[in-house]
């Protein structure tokens, strides 16, 4: 249980980074760096959604899930690694906007 919990954190926290990372490298207009860093965190995301679900997956079928502070802290971790992610992507796309009218 361990183990999934922190594929959870690690997957959830290495996209979160780079999407951090992708936002940066928009500001200084390395688009495809940007497309890069966005395709790996996409699928860091899958990584951690899909481990999350088959915890879900588990629960449903009865299996028990014991409930414990690390696993609400791998849950946090992902949900506001997937909000940022969202908000990263609109970020990026005002930082295009602005790079365009600096020229």
């Amino acid at each position: 249980m361990e183990e999934r919990i922190f594929e959870i954190i690690i997957h959830g926290g290495n996209a979160r980074g780079m999407a951090y990372e992708a936002l940066e490298k928009a500001r200084a207009g390395e688009y495809e760096e940007v497309e890069r860093l966005l395709a790996e965190c996409k699928s860091e995301m899958t990584l951690a959604h899909n481990t999350q679900t088959k915890l879900v997956q588990d629960e449903i079928r009865g299996d028990e899930i014991k409930i414990s502070l690390l696993l609400i802290h791998a849950q946090d971790q992902l949900m506001t690694a997937m909000a940022e992610q969202t908000l990263i992507l609109q970020m990026i796309d005002m930082q295009k906007e602005i790079n365009l009218l600096k020229k």
